[in-house]
Parts: C-alpha cells; structure tokens; sequence
C-alpha cells in the first residue's frame, strides 16, 4: 500500500522541523542565510496540506557508513540516486523510458577537481539509467558539456536535452544526441536570467515554460522557438525574492503545479494554476531541509537541497522528486576531500483520483456535492477510506480543517461515491481544483484534486509585442501585435494603449476593437493618437485588453517609444 501511518509521517514531520532548526542553526554563520519568518497562520494548517505531507520515506537499500560525506549523512543508502567516488553530481530530472526503464540526465565532474564544487560552471550533463525509479543509477551515455540539465519529450516523440545556454535533440533516449539550440523571443520586453528554466508540456502538446525569475514562456512546438507571453513574475511576494530560483513546472490531469525554491531563506513555495500562466500560492512549505528520511526515522540531514525535480506517472501526477544534495556548503567541498555531492530520490504521495460528479455550479442553494473516489492497484477505497475523516472544498478552506463533510457513502464497481453536506464548502467561481483531505482507517494521509464540470480549463492567453510607434502629420501612428497562446478562442475585445511620463498620470492615448483569435493567432492592430510623443524621452508604456467589465496588462515596459 502507497500510504504510511499517519503516526509514522508525524514523527516524520517532528524529524523535518528539528533537522530544519538544526540545519539553521548550523548556517548562521553563512552570511547567505536570511531568515525567512512564515506567516503565523501557517501553524493552523492541518496535515495534508502544506505539500511537504507529501514526501514519503526513502526506500530502504544499501545502508553504509564507509562512504564519502559528513557525519549528518551516515549511514546512508549509497544506491539511493546517483552517487560515487568518481564524480560530484547536480541537477537532473528523471523520464521513463519505452524501454520500461529509468533515465536520469544528470550533470557532474571530476570529484578531484582542484576547485571543487566550484567547478560547476564545466560541468558535463550524462544519461543515467536504473531499473527502479529511486536507482541506483549507472552512467549509460556522455551527451556533451552543460549544466543544470532538464529533459521533456515533444508531441513528434524526439526529446530535448535543456542545460544552461545549450540545448541537445535526439530521436530516442539512447541518443545520438545533437547539440543545438533553444531560441527565446522577447517580444518586446527586457532580458531575464535564461538559466536553470523548466518545462511543461501542455494539452494539445505544446509547452509552457518557466525561466529562473518566474516568467512564462510558450512554444508550439517544444523545439526551437519560445515566445515570451507575460511580463509579470508568479512567485509569491515574499521579502528576498529575487533570492528565489530552481522552479519546476509539471501538469497533471487537473492542473499545474510548480515549486520554486527561496535558496537564500531555506524554503520553497509550492503553486497550482489553471492555465499555467495565473496562479494561487497555497500556504505551507513545499519543502525545507531535512526531508530525506528513512522508514525507521533516521535522516540523511543533507546541507542543501537544490534543483527539485518530478517523476510523474500516467496521469501526470507526482509520485517522486530528485534534488541536487551537498553535504557541507558548496565552498566547503574541495577536491580530494571527505565531501561531495549527489542527486537523491525521495519517494511521495501521489493522491487520489477524484472525479466531481455535479454538473450544475455550486451556489448558496447547493445542499450536497458527490465526489468518486476511484480504485487503483495499490488502492481500495471501500475498504481503506475513513469516510467520516473527509473534508472536501475549496483549498482555502480544506488545508485549515473546515469544508465540508461527508454524510454517506456507496459503492459503484471498485470505485466510492462519497457525498458531502455542501456547508462550508468555499467554492467560488475563481475556484478550479477543490481539495479533499482524510486518512485511511489505518492513519494514512490521503488527498486529492478534483475538476469543476463548468470551469473552462482551456483559456485564451493574449500578449502583445511592443507597440511600433511612427511619428505622422497627424501625430502618432501605433501598431500592436496580439498573439493569443492559449488552448480556446478569445472574444471579441478593445485593445487600449496607456503611456505616462516622469510626474505625469497614466493616460490612454489610443484604442481599438480586437477580433477575436484562434489558438496560436496573431493580427496586427492599427490605431493613432494625437498626443505628442517626444523622441528619445523615457515613457510607461501598457497594452491592455478589455472584455466587458474585466481589463488585464498584456505587455507593460518603461523605454523610449520613438527612436
């Protein structure tokens, strides 16, 4: 069975935040450190819902105390992940293969290397392959120079090797693999930090990718063109976060999740969207030190835990993540030494299958909500769910205990219909993935998303290039390029242009209708104003899009708009 006791993962939660303190307490003299205070809230949310609850117990293997490391690391399973006495490792996610087997693109170097692991930036990314998802794994390919490697597959079925400034391509994932590279538009907008981006593939097989500062990209095809589509940052708004980096985006069949890593602050956020363009930071670690843990307890208390990835499985769901550990800091392990680095695989709960089963919305008149629990192979809900430990709702309300509760229960084939009484439930018409929480009749945490019958999953996406500014004798000419890069066709809306220079009020200068548009779209829009705008002089600009009484950005920069 998938599920620990719930008695087990409490005093696994008690072994996270003591290595937490420890770990802090250790880095204190690490001028980095800044100490991140978590909103006070935070200690009311109940188990299953921060989506550290998720991280399940390492898998037992070979257990050692002979190995390279410090003495928070030992003993240790040395077949968990990648490790050796040849090579320091980081970085890389993990795809199973056709082959049934495990490949995990992984970058390293000489572990003698006299610099360290400040050797990174020459660091050659591998293609390691193991027959179980958490290892161990044995270096089957060189694929050439790069770092920080991240790899996906396109709907054509080549993949594609992402690392810093590079990319490679091959047609299976033995290779050969082919260096190439990836081409990012701007559109218009300033230059971001390139390195360290994830990606995810979307529904019709395209790909929404997230660069290191939070901004959205999508591609078509997945290979070689991504278009820069939003200007804003997604992270949360938290104090230092330009210290925030290490994102990883995947979707499964509800929605997108990403966590990002607060590097500086020793915690990572975890985030849920819709549309892989707006999301909702939900409360609670994503992960902090001190989550590699054995089933009897022990922990592997590694220094740092970077570069998260996710194994996902048919349904998208994320039944493990990898990291990049280091025993000691970074510019404490030298070459020859005790101290090293590797990648580790920390097994989670993946949650349940859920399907809502009301089709009209909820409103103020709803008195009950059905939801199916579906039966898996490892997973019998008539016979493990505590019914009477279900809460069901909104996340808002669900992750502090309320939601509503479950007033019966029935059988349908090897699935469970459970209905709620629909008080307290918190669903609004912003919500797109409500939450259960429960436990088995053993203890174990159980969770699940479910989709709303009359949510639109697949939204119009509209973002604009730079406006071209051209002086006439009228005054000023503008074009406007809008693409729509979502998965549904947009309506019919006015386009508006809005300038304002240093002391001056926002002012809209010019506006126009705008057709709508087919996914992938574009139309250039025409329109003119007669505001003067001056040569050379620094101006906020923004393009934004009206439909009805709601009105967005879809591009904003401050620069001169006639050369």
């Amino acid at each position: 069975m998938r599920f620990y006791s719930l008695f087990l993962l409490v005093l696994l939660w008690a072994g996270f935040q003591n290595s937490s303190a420890q770990a802090l307490k250790t880095e204190k003299k690490e001028a980095w450190v800044v100490k991140r205070e978590t909103p006070k809230e935070w200690e009311q949310l109940v188990y299953g819902a921060r989506f550290m609850d998720r991280f399940l117990p390492m898998p037992s293997g070979t257990l050692s105390d002979k190995s390279w490391g410090d003495a928070c690391v030992q003993p240790r399973y040395i077949d968990n992940g990648i490790e050796d006495d040849t090579r320091s490792y980081w970085g890389g996610n993990i795809l199973k293969g056709e082959d049934g087997k495990y490949h995990l693109f992984v970058c390293g170097w000489p572990e003698d290397s006299p610099k360290g692991h400040m050797t990174w930036p020459n660091s050659t990314v591998y293609r390691a392959v193991s027959d179980k998802p958490y290892g161990p794994y044995v270096i089957a390919d060189t694929i050439g120079r790069g770092h920080n490697p991240e790899a996906f597959r396109l709907k054509d079925g080549r993949y594609v090797l992402y690392a810093i400034g590079k990319c490679y391509i091959a047609d299976d994932l033995n290779g050969k693999w082919v260096r190439k590279k990836l081409n990012f538009d701007l559109r218009g907008r300033k230059k971001v930090n390139l390195s360290n981006c994830t990606f995810s593939r979307r529904e019709d097989g395209s790909f929404l990718m997230v660069s290191r500062t939070g901004r959205i990209w999508i591609s078509r095809t997945g290979y070689p063109d991504f278009q820069f589509v939003d200007d804003g940052c997604i992270y949360p708004n938290v104090a230092g976060s330009g210290d925030f980096e290490d994102p990883v985006v995947w979707r499964d069949h509800i929605q997108y999740h990403l966590i990002v890593n607060d590097w500086r602050g020793r915690i990572a956020y975890y985030l849920r969207s819709k549309d892989g363009v707006n999301w909702v930071t939900d409360p609670g670690e994503a992960y902090t030190p001190g989550i590699a843990v054995h089933a009897d307890g022990k922990k592997e208390n590694w220094y740092k835990y970077e570069r998260i990835k996710i194994l996902q499985d048919n349904y998208g769901r994320a039944v493990q993540a990898n990291f990049a550990v280091v025993d000691v800091a970074k510019d404490k392990d030298m070459g020859n030494d005790n101290h090293s680095s590797k990648n580790l695989c920390i097994p989670l709960n993946p949650g349940m299958l859920l399907t809502y089963l009301d089709t009209d919305p909820v409103t103020s008149n709803t008195k009950t909500i059905r939801v199916r629990i579906s039966a898996e192979e490892d997973f019998d809900p008539q016979t493990e769910v505590d019914i009477k430990s279900l809460r069901f709702g909104a996340s808002t309300e669900v992750n502090w205990g309320r939601g509503c509760k479950a007033i019966s229960s029935q059988k349908e084939g090897k699935d469970l219909i459970v209905t709620f009484n629909a008080a307290g439930n918190g669903i609004t018409s912003e919500e797109f993935a409500p939450k259960m929480i429960g436990k088995t009749k053993s203890g174990n945490l159980i969770y699940g998303y479910a989709r709303l019958p009359w949510v639109n999953y697949n939204s119009p996406i509209l973002s604009a290039r730079k406006p071209i500014f051209t002086s006439s004798a009228s005054g000023t000419d503008i074009t406007v390029e809008v693409d729509n890069f979502g998965l549904a066709v947009s309506e019919l809306a006015t386009l508006s242009i809005n300038v304002s220079a240093k002391g001056e009020k926002e002012q809209e200068i010019a506006t126009a209708k705008l057709l709508p548009l087919k996914p992938y779209e574009n139309a250039n829009v025409k329109m003119s104003t007669s505001k003067v705008i001056e040569k050379g002089k620094n101006y906020v600009l923004e393009v934004k899009v009206r439909i009805g009484e709601q009105e967005h950005s879809i591009f904003r920069t401050k620069s001169g708009l006639i050369k």
